[in-house]
């Protein structure tokens, strides 16, 4: 089957946002019926359905059915039961615009039988006369239809099917085999079919390490021994510190995070280690079943109990006591488990199920096309792309059916999710299947290849809305960055409570239980690794599986590696926050230099207003900023946003910056390249130390004034605090802030210019620690 599209992404491609005026909730043909009110964000993609169910009475044993019409041909498994009655249970769909013929057969053959003209029978329809369908109608109830041979004779054999012109709503549409897919057989069909995952709830296990007692070393005369402890939960290991206790009877008071998967079947295993020079001997182990520790969802006193602790010796024997150990253990749900960035999660709320609050919206996807996409792999001498998108909100995933051989798929499918807070993002992310021509897929070991990736915040969305817009696919390769397509979206996010919603920008972001008992940075990152390594095995023994490279790319894994971009892309946003700073600074300087005498002149009659009206400049500012947000409201983003490429400085980053940034943790390079990239980190280090070191000195200078460092200093500035005191007792406030006012605003030819202020010359002249530093 020939690509219907041509690959004309590039490099240098418009990577802008369009918006998009689809003939979106109806569709043309068949008197122009329309699609269900549930599809209403997609196109109506009309297909021919042929529902095989079973067959009888058949001369032999072994067949399978084959549909075609034209040159598509589908052809049924391997009957359940073989015998003349063969069961199937399959269904066939093919593109109504891309029908190569009129009549649609369905032929019964021998699987014994390679010879293509040898049927057992036969039976045809004609496409004019087939009915159609639309949800929510019931299914069309199969019936028995007569088997025909090669001369069109009737024969005993019957075949029970149906078949109808139905669109993409049809229940059947995920689970059909799909002509756009005609050239992938056998068990990597699968592979090409439309799904929805459910992530596994996740909850956090805290294990509080108080100590341990009466512990057996395995050498007799072992003196202060280093005991730490070891903890596993399926292939997931934590360590904790050494006890400063050089005993038998070791404390540690530490907390192990583990992440824990419903419906907690596995068990944790505490291991008691002896650090003898470089390696760890295991004094013993305690198995504790996760079905079997308490559950809470506020924070709480929780229990402590002690332990057992079992030697194993090298033959498999027990020693049933080497020890004991005491621990608080308990499933903290109260936690929402983080798996993505918090800065564009999809979801806040907590473990358990418990303490979720009521849906307050509504979020809807219409996954409609791609166009120029980029040739992602060679097939028999030329470029072509199989495409396939995956959008994850909260704890669903989805997944569309891949389009086959074509750089401008069409796939229409539209999906929905609840809503429990605005503040989220649905990520969407476009790949090319590399699973659909090999030889099966249990173990799933080819990654699939990223086109690109979108994000779309909910909170800036408008209810009720429905965006329909063009978005680039943007990848950033190694060899800089790279626009692999557009894909078109309709997304409409509907509240179902206006106060609700509301509400939500009033609470806590994360549930009460992070602001009570708050993770520190290294665990909050540790678990999250843990929770993306849960869903990984969990989401890839689904048929099909999400491979992890999927998993990973959706979950933006590795985010928190060094770039040298995106630190600059970061320093940039943090310098356009302070431009509006900066600017009014200058503004000030200017004013005070009396530039422009007349807006001067204001600037005194608008302080003087200030100081003796206080109580409207309140209101006076209160309602400028109401004025204004009205007046930003004609000039509001009309578009959601998307993946800005001068944002992240990926259109001017070097070869170089961009091959650390895809180089391995740790790194597979070696030599020179190492060194100047040492080199080059070191220098921006150096200069991050000598801000830092300003920062500090500033800071030490503040607190110098009273601490007597400098004595001459503090005796002037106590003077200047006991003088201040008596002319604030005996002279106005505000005659003071307006003198102040009126010497800082003074005429140039009063003033002295880049001379520094008396207050600048003495703070300056304070000590500072740095002249303690080595």
């Amino acid at each position: 089957m020939a690509a219907n599209g041509t690959g004309n992404g590039n490099g240098n491609g418009d990577f802008s946002l369009k918006e998009t005026c689809p003939n979106i909730g109806n569709g043309g043909g068949n008197g122009g019926e329309k699609l269900t009110s549930s599809f209403d964000l997609v196109e109506a993609m009309h297909f021919l359905y042929a529902r095989i169910v079973r067959a009888r009475a058949l001369p032999v044993n072994d067949s399978f059915v084959a549909v075609k019409i034209g040159s598509y041909k589908g052809r049924t498994k391997q009957s359940l039961n073989s015998n003349p009655n063969p069961e199937f249970h399959e269904t066939f769909a093919f593109t109504k615009t891309r029908l190569q013929g009129n009549i649609l057969e369905v032929v019964v053959r021998n699987r014994d039988n390679a010879n293509e003209d040898d049927i057992v029978g036969k039976c045809r329809f004609d496409v004019a006369e087939i009915p159609t369908r639309v949800p929510p109608d019931s299914p069309l109830a199969p019936q028995w239809y007569r088997l025909e041979d090669r001369n069109g004779v009737k024969i005993g054999g019957e075949i029970m099917l149906s078949v109808w012109i139905g669109t993409q709503a049809d229940e059947v549409f995920s689970e059909a085999w799909h002509s756009d897919s005609a050239t992938v057989t056998g068990e990597n069909v699968v592979n090409t079919r439309s799904k929805v995952y459910l992530s596994p709830r996740l909850w956090y296990l805290r294990v509080n390490v108080i100590e341990a007692q009466d512990l057996v070393p395995l050498h007799q005369n072992r003196i202060n021994p280093e005991i730490l402890i070891k903890g596993f939960l399926g292939n997931v290991v934590v360590r904790s510190r050494i006890s400063q206790t050089r005993s038998v009877n070791p404390v540690w008071n530490e907390d192990m995070m583990f992440v824990a998967v419903e419906p907690f079947e596995d068990s944790l295993i505490l291991s008691v280690e002896d650090k003898v020079g470089p390696r760890e001997e295991c004094l013993g182990r305690c198995e504790i079943k996760l079905s079997q520790v308490e559950r809470r969802v506020i924070p709480g006193p929780v229990p402590a109990l002690w332990y057992n602790v079992e030697h194993i010796g090298e033959t498999g024997e027990v020693r049933r006591f080497a020890g004991r150990i005491h621990l608080r253990v308990s499933l903290d749900g109260g936690y929402h488990v983080l798996d993505e960035s918090i800065q564009y999660s999809s979801d806040y709320r907590a473990s358990a199920k418990l303490l979720w609050t009521p849906a307050i919206g509504v979020l809807e996807l219409g996954v409609l096309n791609a166009t120029g996409l980029m040739p992602m792999k060679s097939r028999e001498g030329r470029g072509t792309t199989d495409a396939y998108c995956v959008a994850k909100y909260g704890t669903k995933w989805v997944r569309t059916r891949t389009i086959v051989d074509t750089f401008d798929p069409k796939w229409n499918e539209q999906y929905t999710w609840e809503v429990y807070d605005p503040y989220t993002v649905i990520t969407i992310g476009v790949f090319d299947n590399l699973n659909l021509f090999g030889a099966g897929n249990a173990n799933r070991l080819i990654q699939d290849s990223r086109i690109g990736k979108i994000r779309i915040r909910l909170s800036t969305l408008v209810t009720s809305k429905i965006y329909t817009h063009s978005y680039p696919l943007v990848v950033l390769k190694p060899d800089g960055v790279k626009k692999m397509g557009e894909i078109q979206l309709a997304v409409r996010f509907t509240a179902t409570s206006m106060i609700d919603m509301l509400q939500k920008y009033t609470e806590p972001l994360l549930p009460e239980m992070h602001y009570i008992s708050p993770l520190s940075i290294y665990q909050l990152d540790s678990l999250r690794h843990q929770a993306t390594h849960i869903l990984c095995i969990k989401l890839g023994r689904n048929e099909p599986a999400l491979g992890r490279d999927v998993v990973e790319y959706m979950l933006d894994v590795g985010s928190n590696i060094w770039s040298l971009r995106r630190g600059r892309a970061n320093f940039e946003r943090l310098v356009s926050f302070f431009d509006g700073w900066m600017d009014a600074w200058r503004w000030f300087d200017e004013i005070c230099k009396w530039k422009s005498p007349v807006t001067t002149v204001l600037i005194h009659i608008v302080f003087l207003f200030i100081v003796f009206l206080p109580k409207y400049c309140v209101f006076s500012m209160l309602l400028y900023c109401f004025v204004f947000g009205l007046y930003r409201f004609g000039l509001r983003p009309r578009h959601p946003p998307h993946m800005d490429i001068k944002l992240s400085k990926a259109d001017s980053a070097l070869p170089d910056e961009l091959d650390e940034e895809f180089d391995v943790f740790p790194s597979a390079k070696s030599g020179d390249i190492l060194k100047k990239r040492y080199d080059r980190l070191r220098g921006i280090a150096g200069r991050m130390m000598i801000v830092l070191g300003d920062l500090a000195t500033q800071g030490e200078r503040v607190k110098s004034l009273l601490s007597w460092r400098d004595p001459r200093a503090t005796s002037l500035f106590l003077a200047f605090c006991f003088v201040s005191c008596g002319v604030i007792c005996f002279v106005s406030m505000k005659l003071l802030l307006t003198i102040l006012a009126f010497y800082v605003m003074r005429h140039p030819r009063v003033r002295v210019f880049d001379i520094p202020s008396i207050p600048q010359n003495f703070f300056r002249r304070l000590p500072s620690r740095a002249d303690s530093i080595l």
